[in-house]
């Protein structure tokens, strides 16, 4: 029999190719097409030694996955997290193809990483792993090939050490084989709040195009993380009322709102939501179930399944994680009437701006903070419109638009580019 985990490994790429079938049939796309677009095109497998501070060696396993490259290079994040599996990475990077579709990026998908809690790695000991899974993995990465960038446990230094090392084979700064850096060696302006600042964006518009207020609305966030802190943050900013967030360690709620200025400086030194100590503490289960107006999913994989959909409440369910629905939740909570802003385009901010990063380092020209965020807001607000009149045209889901939009994209190219030889 097999184990609950590799049925949960399978699920994630099942998952996304059930997705991909629905709507491959619904644009009647030929079969040719979707034998290649439903596979994908390149994955890397390694297993690497690391010294570890005491002398000792521990061998780790990474990954890198390519879906499509018909659009251009290769563009997705580097996840380093104990539970990752090349099932999840496969399908990761197909949602990536989609993503970089749908925003109208010059971009294919891609996804990695490496099996590893980094919170059980010292700073040196992270740094060397990062160093020998790059060049494990340069045989397929670099600025006109595949551009990683960050996700979960990984950041701007850990992109930084990649680079480096992407550069010291090279033999000279490469600063567009990676995005996600830090300024001071070519990062962009608003990287790092770009993936929360989509989100919101999104969020302001579809509530707005639905005739709901967001003046008061009330916010559940799950996984006040570098997604959900910096979307909980600017929702506030747009007047609506955040009343619980969590993390890892559970959550917290407070029916007249939470002080997520005190709730940042407490994460930043360590702590952890449920350390706050001016609110209810709750479960993550708990949290996706709340009364409330706007639900942000910004954590990790299948939060939303048959097992808590009838549960949900919100009557807006913004993505900020990739893939946090299931196929089944979805179809309760869409006849139950939410409106469910999908993950290839609520969360997409991160990956254009990671494309603005991408060409100021191939100009060495770069933008200034204000410039960078208008960019993304008008790429979101045109993104948005665009699934929202394919939803209308198609009498379908958000969801489903998205992706019809995206796989026409992908798979125009790829019929255009043809098959060599």
């Amino acid at each position: 029999m097999a184990s609950t985990s590799a049925v949960s490994h399978r699920s994630a790429l099942s998952i996304a190719q059930r997705q991909f079938d629905a709507t491959a049939e619904a644009l009647g796309l030929d079969d040719s097409l979707r034998c290649i677009l439903r596979e994908v095109k390149r994955e890397l497998v390694v297993h690497f030694p690391v010294e570890m501070d005491d002398g000792s060696f521990r061998v780790f396993t990474g990954f890198r996955v390519q879906h499509n490259i018909a659009r251009g290079p290769a563009k997705g994040g580097l996840r380093f997290h104990p539970s990752l599996s090349l099932d999840d990475v496969r399908a990761l990077a197909m949602y990536m193809t989609w993503k970089s579709a749908v925003v109208e990026l010059p971009f294919g998908g891609a996804k990695g990483g490496v099996i590893c809690d980094p919170r059980e790695l010292s700073k040196t000991e992270l740094e060397r792993m990062t160093r020998r899974f790059t060049t494990e993995i340069s045989l397929i990465v670099g600025q006109d090939r595949d551009i990683p960038a960050p996700d979960l446990g990984t950041g701007p230094q850990v992109m930084a050490w990649i680079m480096d090392t992407l550069s010291m084979h090279a033999g000279y700064s490469v600063p567009a084989s990676v995005t996600g850096k830090p300024t001071s060696i070519g990062g962009s302006e608003g990287r790092y709040t770009a993936t929360g600042r989509g989100l919101a964006t999104v969020t302001i518009e579809a509530m707005r195009d639905r005739g709901l207020d967001p003046s008061g609305a009330t916010v559940a966030v799950q996984g006040f993380g570098k997604v959900g802190a910096v979307s909980a943050e600017l929702l506030r900013a747009a007047g609506m009322n955040v009343v619980a967030v969590s993390d890892s360690s559970g959550g917290c709620y407070r029916a007249t709102g939470l002080d997520l200025d005190a709730l940042r400086t407490l994460k930043e030194e360590g702590g952890h939501v449920t350390d706050y100590g001016a609110a209810d503490r709750i479960s993550n289960d708990e949290l996706l179930t709340l009364d409330v107006d706007v639900l942000v999913p910004a954590a990790i994989e299948a939060q939303i399944t048959l097992r808590n959909a009838d549960r949900v409440r919100a009557k807006v369910i913004a993505e900020g994680a990739n893939a946090p629905m299931d196929p089944e939740a979805d179809a309760i909570l869409n006849d139950r009437g939410a409106l469910i802003l999908p993950d290839i385009l609520a969360n997409a901010g991160g990956v254009v701006v990671s494309y603005f990063e991408w060409v100021q380092d191939l100009q060495a020209y770069f933008w200034a903070a204000g410039e960078v965020n208008a960019r993304l807001k008008e790429v979101m607000v045109r993104s948005y419109h665009q699934v929202h009149s394919r939803a209308e045209q198609d009498k379908v889901s958000l969801r489903d638009a998205a992706l019809r939009i995206a796989v026409q994209t992908v798979a125009e190219a790829t019929e255009v580019r043809g098959v060599y030889p």
